[in-house]
């Protein structure tokens, strides 16, 4: 065979190989795409469910609230499970555990959400939602030896906002209080009031406080 003929082949061959490959890889893609899409969606019905379901135990008479509580945590397994590095199945998984009395397990699942790399999903007002309650939790399991690491958690959770941000404000006066730094536990209480004028717990820390 001549060489001009056997390097059209080639050249043939080639330009067939390359066609194929750039006609293959997008669709390799879109169905990778489409399989993470579908994973996601799958975790964002199983979160949402069990959202649903959490906030129905809270409501709740105790038998009810602790069967509500314990199928809000098994769809937030089943949601962790399919994105296992999203941090909000974890938070839902800890807010279950505590509602079935586990805080341990229930702070352990915070530490999670909250490490790294997961915590940079989160938006920094549920950043600061996620410290609060990981800070009510080390107080509830060993109030005396996890004050200061509470603490932590509690002045970062105040400059990054959320929706408990007040009640951020009053652990934070009641680690002051208990630590005796009685005006830091003062300017607390007032910024609780700042956020939220009704809040009985700030009103309660001032008056223990006295003038």
């Amino acid at each position: 065979m001549a060489p001009e003929i056997v390097l059209q082949l080639a050249l043939l061959t080639l330009t067939l190989a390359m066609f194929i490959a750039i006609r293959k890889f997008p669709r390799e893609a879109l169905s990778k795409l489409r399989t993470r899409h579908r994973a996601t969606l799958q975790s964002n019905r199983h979160f949402a469910h069990g959202s649903t379901l959490l906030a129905q135990a809270r409501g709740a008479h105790p038998a009810q609230s602790l069967a509500h509580a314990k199928s809000a945590l098994f769809e937030a397994q089943k949601a962790l499970s399919l994105s296992p590095k999203d941090p909000g199945p974890l938070v839902l998984k800890a807010l279950a555990l505590d509602l079935m009395g586990h805080k341990s397990s229930a702070r352990r699942s915070l530490d999670l959400a909250l490490s790294s790399p997961r915590v940079r999903s989160l938006a920094e007002s549920e950043r600061g939602d996620a410290l609060v309650k990981r800070a009510e939790l080390k107080l509830a399991t060993n109030r005396r030896r996890r004050v200061d690491s509470a603490l932590e958690d509690l002045v970062e959770a105040v400059r990054l906002g959320g929706s408990t941000k007040a009640t951020a404000f009053c652990l934070l006066g009641e680690c002051y209080e208990r630590k005796g730094m009685r005006e830091a536990a003062k300017e607390a209480f007032e910024g609780a009031l700042r956020v939220e004028p009704g809040s009985v717990a700030a009103r309660q820390g001032l008056d223990r406080l006295g003038p």
